[in-house]
């Protein structure tokens, strides 16, 4: 019976939707994303010195790739994919020790460390998958409000125009164009209904892109200067070589970004009505193992859940799959065309920063809701993992150079705010609440504990 209901709550495709709304949706959930997506290749190539060309057959295949890795969580079969609707990008956490690994034992190393951590990933997935027991309600509730409130500062930054060192961050037209597609967004929602509020976030984008055209903001170029047809080639670098060091460095990135990919793919679970069980875990860090893979396979890179997308389906409240697909579908597209990748380029980063505080505080109230209905805010041993993981979570954030005097390899653990504030969420439960302790219960309230 359980299973039934399951399934019955489970959203997979809306027929009465017609293609053009449901081609929208998935070109929102794009854009959301696309800033992530593209920064991750331009720092690289950038630390690495490639060339023009190298860099715009890495924009183009990590876009490609993302699409692909997509298509391979939101499928959702007995093997692999977890079935829910998911975006996957380039994993931000990776950047650091792949500059590292490139420098000091060249490219072809990176792209080595990448695929042998895939297949780390996809051999140990159900291993990982069993550690659902380590994310009851107060866990994953302080994770997702976590990953919501972490993300803030990105958005900030990015509706000041994106680099903070630049003499224009926080200019009045930055901030003009970033609050206006805010307070756009916000009138959208408060006036509109049904499928126009669900693409609120893109006309948003769209109107702010015009606006900033009609003041010259935006940039042309990357347009006029695309080609129109892109070829994917494996090892576009070369052959991939096998570093100890390197492997285990990218192995640890990936520990790190399955610790964060389930937090949302718990999140994602309970918005759509969907229990997540340590077999659906299983089949999602599957996924994202061959998604890694088939990043290394193409000189692109490893791939994580993004949980900005996240913020969006909570504010679109569109939560079927075929929403999901058309997005990955045109993330594959735009990789063979790199002219409709410059052309998502046009969006100024302040006007991408105005939706993205939307959606990531979308994301926070997510958690909170998550907080409020399935945990016993009466317990003061809740209150205190919830203070302490998500104080540890906005530290870290907020004060990136606290570690910066620890080894590398350890940085990779505590320098993210997800992640620092997670692991202290799941280390505080074991010691407060044990594995089935009463966290996890909001009718086991012990009143003698209330402070």
């Amino acid at each position: 019976m359980g299973q039934q209901n399951q399934q019955r709550h489970e959203p997979v495709f809306n027929k009465n939707r017609h293609p053009l709304q449901t081609l929208s949706l998935g070109l929102q959930h794009v854009l959301a994303m696309y800033a992530g997506a593209v920064i991750v290749p331009l720092i690289v190539a950038g630390a690495l010195g490639l060339t023009t060309d190298q860099l715009t057959y890495l924009i183009s295949i990590d876009l490609l790739a993302c699409g692909v890795a997509t298509l391979l969580q939101v499928w959702g079969n007995r093997y692999f994919g977890i079935g829910l609707p998911v975006m996957l990008g380039c994993a931000f956490q990776a950047v650091s020790p792949m500059i590292a690994i490139g420098l000091n034992d060249g490219v072809s190393a990176i792209y080595g460390a990448i695929i042998a951590s895939g297949i780390f990933v996809i051999v140990f997935s159900g291993l990982f998958g069993k550690l659902i027991a380590f994310f009851p309600p107060v866990v994953t509730g302080s994770v997702v409000t976590i990953i919501g409130i972490t993300l803030i500062p990105v958005a900030l930054t990015d509706l000041g125009g994106g680099n903070q060192e630049a003499a224009d961050f926080g200019s009045p037209m930055n901030l003009m164009l970033g609050f206006g597609v805010l307070f756009f967004i916000i009138l959208m929602n408060r006036f509109t209904k049904g499928f126009v509020r669900s693409i609120s976030v893109l006309i948003g984008l769209i109107v702010g892109t015009v606006a900033a055209a009609l003041f010259s903001e935006v940039n042309l170029v990357p347009l006029q200067e695309a080609s129109w047809f892109h070829v994917v080639q494996p090892f576009y670098f070369g052959k991939p070589t096998f570093n100890i060091s390197a492997i285990l460095t990218m192995i640890l990135v990936a520990i790190v970004s399955i610790a964060e990919s389930t937090g949302v793919f718990m999140a994602l679970g309970k918005i759509v009505g969907k229990d997540i069980t340590s077999k659906d875990l299983t089949r999602g860090y599957r996924a994202e193992g061959i998604a890694i893979v088939v990043g290394g396979l193409f000189n692109s890179f490893p791939y994580t859940t993004y949980s900005q997308n996240v913020g969006l389906i909570q504010m679109s409240r569109v939560k079927t799959r075929d929403v999901i697909v058309v997005a990955g579908g045109l993330l594959v597209l735009i990789g063979f065309v790199p002219k409709i990748a410059a052309l998502t380029q046009l969006v100024p980063t302040a006007v991408l920063g105005g939706a993205m505080v939307a959606l990531f505080g979308m994301v926070v109230s997510s958690g909170i809701r998550m907080l409020g209905d399935q945990v016993d805010l009466n317990r003061y041993e809740n209150l205190f993992i919830i203070a302490c993981s998500v104080g540890m979570g906005l530290g870290v954030t907020v004060v990136p150079g606290i570690f910066a005097q620890l080894p590398d390899w350890a940085r990779i653990l505590v320098d993210n705010g997800i992640i620092a504030g997670s692991v202290t969420a799941i280390v505080l439960n074991l010691l407060f609440n044990g594995l089935k302790g009463p966290g996890a219960d909001p009718t086991h309230a012990d009143e003698s504990q209330v402070a």
